[in-house]
């Protein structure tokens, strides 16, 4: 699935099963709240804290793709082309970045 696809297919969605799209601010703030959720489980299963209860069952790719859903809807929302976005980025970062990483000490 292109981003594209994905960005209509959320769009699809939001328009034949959810009753409209939440407003940006509450978007954003459920952005975060997604991420959040991501950061406990990669605070537990590859950082230093454990686990409490039943957090172990907690799914990373179920919190990834919950956080993809949400900026799909802000980029709709918004009017951003995903795939365009992205195209510029990685642009910008293959220009800016081309030998800083390479040259960084701390990596090697």
């Amino acid at each position: 699935m292109t981003l594209e696809e994905a960005q209509s297919e959320v769009d699809h969605w939001i328009n034949t099963k959810g009753v409209r799209y939440f407003n940006e601010l509450t978007n954003m703030t459920i952005l975060t709240e997604e991420v959040g959720e991501l950061a406990r489980i990669m605070a537990r299963r590859y950082g230093e804290q454990s686990f409490k209860g039943d957090e172990s069952e907690l799914d990373l790719d179920d919190e990834m793709a919950d956080i993809l859903w949400v900026l799909i809807c802000l980029a709709n929302q918004t009017g951003v082309d995903l795939t365009e976005a992205f195209k510029k980025n990685m642009e910008k970062k293959t220009k800016r970045d081309a030998s800083r990483h390479k040259d960084n000490k701390k990596l090697l």
